[in-house]
């Protein structure tokens, strides 16, 4: 009888003394992740910086991978991987210099990352792209410099791999949309730029490229999959809102445009001349003046591509941008803060005074433009 009493009072014991065990197993894990976080930090931030300062060459072509590969190897970081994750969120992989580089051992990732964005032995060209500016102008921009041919920019730009960057995931494959003209088109963001005279086309590219990924945030990412919109579709519209207007009008005109885009729209085209059937030189339009010559004339241009982007037959958007806008009009595309007036338009037009008319209907809309083409036939 003893014994069984004795054998009742362990039992409660034992759970307390698991009990003690699990709580002392997690105190262990939570105080190994956070030595562990710290150890991190203090690798980012060069707190372990020793004074000491190494040669490091990095080859002409290397990646990030690369890159941290050769900066591990030479003491200069500890986790080359973190150096890779820590380059990708800054949006700088296209900034990355080769060369040979004087280092300390343990500096801050910001301060590798400075040390390697600037290779002063090598002369290098000074470039601006102003916003609007396709694919093709700026390939025969880098030529024109003696960069590279515009043709290796553009074989490069539309079938060079750039995973690295976080944007070039989302973008749709030639399967998915096949009768795009160029991948490349829209995603070229435009910004003055400082190249390498000996660099590589890859790294010509990259730059842009890099510049695009930093400009696409994750508030932005997240703003589109609550509107159930691609970065596909983002830049398209962007691009015909940086063509109709690229002023203090982005937020208008794009308002126009997501109407007719809407459900049940009762104009589903874009009906914009930016991407028409018009042929005239005059105007600005992508057909007749990039996609007609890119294939030899207009009647060469092939029948799909014509159709796909041509706005006053295809409903909704066409295949893809048709230039490459600058962040004011992404965001207005994203997200337009139209005047109250605009908020129900379907239709606008414009004047030669730079005057925008903006209608709801399509009686109001001609009566717009006739009042437009009175001002220009004052002028």
């Amino acid at each position: 009888m003893k014994e069984a009493k004795k054998s009742k009072h362990t039992a409660p014991a034992s759970k307390h003394t698991l009990r003690w065990v699990l709580l002392a197993l997690l105190a262990v894990l939570v105080l190994g992740a956070g030595a562990v976080g710290l150890l991190l930090r203090r690798e980012m931030t060069g707190a372990g910086a020793t004074g000491q300062t190494v040669t490091v060459t990095v080859e002409q072509g290397s990646g990030v991978a690369a890159i941290a590969r050769d900066l591990q190897q030479a003491g200069v970081i500890r986790f080359p991987r973190l150096f890779r994750w820590y380059v990708g969120q800054q949006g700088v992989a296209g900034s990355l210099q080769y060369g040979t580089f004087e280092l300390e051992q343990g500096a801050s990732y910001d301060q590798l990352i400075q040390a390697l964005s600037v290779y002063a032995a090598a002369e290098t060209t000074r470039l601006t792209f102003p916003e609007g500016t396709t694919a093709i102008a700026i390939a025969e921009q880098m030529e024109q410099a003696g960069l590279c041919s515009a043709e290796e920019f553009l074989q490069e730009a539309n079938e060079g791999d750039f995973s690295e960057f976080t944007f070039w995931q989302y973008l749709p494959t030639d399967q998915e949309v096949p009768d795009r003209f160029m991948k490349c088109e829209g995603y070229l963001f435009p910004d003055t730029y400082e190249f390498l005279n000996d660099g590589t086309v890859h790294d010509y590219v990259a730059t842009f490229y890099a510049r695009f990924d930093q400009m696409i945030t994750p508030d932005i990412y997240e703003a589109l999959e609550q509107q159930g919109m691609t970065l596909h579709q983002l830049v398209t519209l962007a691009s015909f809102v940086q063509e109709e207007a690229g002023n203090d009008q982005d937020s208008n005109v794009a308002q126009v445009f997501r109407n007719r885009l809407a459900p049940d729209s009762p104009y589903p085209r874009l009906e914009s001349n930016v991407s028409s059937y018009i042929q005239s030189d005059e105007d600005n339009n992508y057909l007749w003046n990039w996609v007609a010559p890119w294939y030899g004339g207009w009647d060469e241009i092939p029948a799909n591509i014509l159709a796909a982007y041509d706005t006053y037959s295809c409903a909704g958007l066409p295949a893809g941008p048709v230039s490459n806008p600058g962040l004011a009009a992404i965001q207005a595309a994203l997200d337009p803060q139209p005047d109250p007036e605009v908020q129900d338009a379907y239709f606008f037009v414009t004047d030669l005074t730079g005057r925008y008319y903006y209608a709801q209907t399509l009686e109001q809309h001609q009566a717009n433009v006739r009042a437009a083409r009175a001002v220009n036939n004052s002028l």
